[in-house]
């Protein structure tokens, strides 16, 4: 992708597909510390991603929303690429399947199974949490 000085380039890869790979002037990351930005010509780093809501804007002023769950972001030559385990626009949340999601992680977490895994029960309902209140906005 030709970038200039005052865009970067913004890939979302997830072990499916490239979700995303376009130019944009500003991108906002939900990080395992908190969110954080990226303008062009930032510094070389990398860093864990969380599940939330990534934002940028496009070389045209355009807003895009994605949810991305976890994974790595890596900044180096003007090229943000993330690496999530998913990745979807936010408008294509479905509310009810994120809301049935959301009731099958609580049920698991009200269970008395012994062999339940409490971290990813919270992990789940999180995410689904997550979709369903960004389904709510859409």
């Amino acid at each position: 992708m030709n970038t200039t000085t005052s865009t970067l380039t913004l890939r979302i890869v997830s072990p499916e597909a490239t979700v995303l790979d376009a130019e944009v002037r500003s991108v906002q990351i939900p990080g395992e510390d908190g969110l954080f930005g990226v303008l062009p010509r930032h510094a070389t780093m990398v860093a864990t991603t969380d599940s939330g809501l990534l934002r940028a804007t496009t070389a045209n002023g355009e807003e895009i929303e994605y949810v991305i769950h976890g994974g790595f972001c890596e900044v180096r030559d003007n090229v943000v690429t993330i690496l999530s385990r998913s990745a979807e626009k936010a408008e294509d949340i479905d509310l009810e399947r994120a809301q049935k999601a959301a009731k099958r992680a609580r049920d698991i977490m009200r269970s008395d199974d012994a062999e339940m895994d409490l971290t990813r029960a919270l992990a789940a309902l999180r995410r689904a949490m997550i979709r369903e209140r960004l389904a709510r906005k859409q």
